[in-house]
């Protein structure tokens, strides 16, 4: 793993990059609220080892549960711009992210967020991600009529049981609101929480599973088998 910098205007952002010597797959992964990838260090490296390279931008962490406009857009735009530095052509490109890393993606591929009626969030689609594996997305913003039927690409979405911040039904009802168009692949995991995908959970957290460790290469070595198949 390098830690690479990357301009954003007049200011710069870091990526950790994992390289691979034959790759025609490229992951872009978009971490949740902390901003640190590497607290999701062996899906990272699972993915490095499946023959991906795997781009993921590192962030300030969010304080507030809801994010700003500035905040969403800001990490969006610098998703797009990771991209740009790495990407190759004939690279397929897929996106992977945990939480509101998740829901960038979903920004990103064509759906519309909304922060409250009348405050819509614009982030700029960025049509390389061919498909997304999102590991307890948070759908809320996404709620306003239509803001969905842009997306066009095969979605993963995987929750825990006992997650209390991206409860179950927000991928239920993701599903169920693309059902018309497009298929969601819908996996709960009995007894996991928020942040039973993390290596590394925030302080005081504690962990709803009887066996994280198992749960993270389980579905670490899924999340693998939908980026690469």
């Amino acid at each position: 793993m390098q830690i690479k910098t990357i301009q954003d205007g007049a200011e710069s952002f870091t990526v950790s990059l994992y390289e691979t010597t034959k790759t025609s797959h490229m992951v872009l992964f978009a971490v949740g609220s902390g901003g640190l990838p590497e607290r999701h260090v062996t899906l990272l490296n699972a993915l490095a080892e499946s023959g991906c390279m795997v781009v993921a931008p590192h962030f300030e962490r969010l304080v507030s549960p809801v994010p700003s406009d500035d905040e969403l857009t800001l990490r969006a735009r610098r998703l797009s711009l990771a991209l740009d530095a790495f990407v190759e052509p004939n690279t397929t490109v897929v996106g992977v992210g945990h939480s509101i890393g998740a829901t960038s993606l979903l920004a990103l591929v064509g759906g519309q967020m909304w922060l409250g009626p009348g405050i819509r969030v614009n982030i700029a689609p960025d049509y390389r991600l061919t498909r997304l594996a999102l590991l307890a997305p948070a759908t809320g913003f996404f709620q306003a009529p239509r803001a969905l039927e842009a997306i066009r690409v095969p979605i993963l979405a995987w929750v825990g049981s006992e997650d209390n911040i991206t409860p179950p039904t927000q991928i239920e009802w993701l599903a169920q609101a693309m059902g018309d168009w497009q298929t969601v692949d819908v996996r709960i995991t009995k007894g996991a929480g928020h942040f039973s995908f993390m290596d590394q959970s925030p302080p005081h957290i504690t962990e709803p599973l009887k066996n994280k460790p198992a749960f993270i290469e389980e579905y670490s070595n899924e999340v693998c088998n939908f980026v690469v198949g």
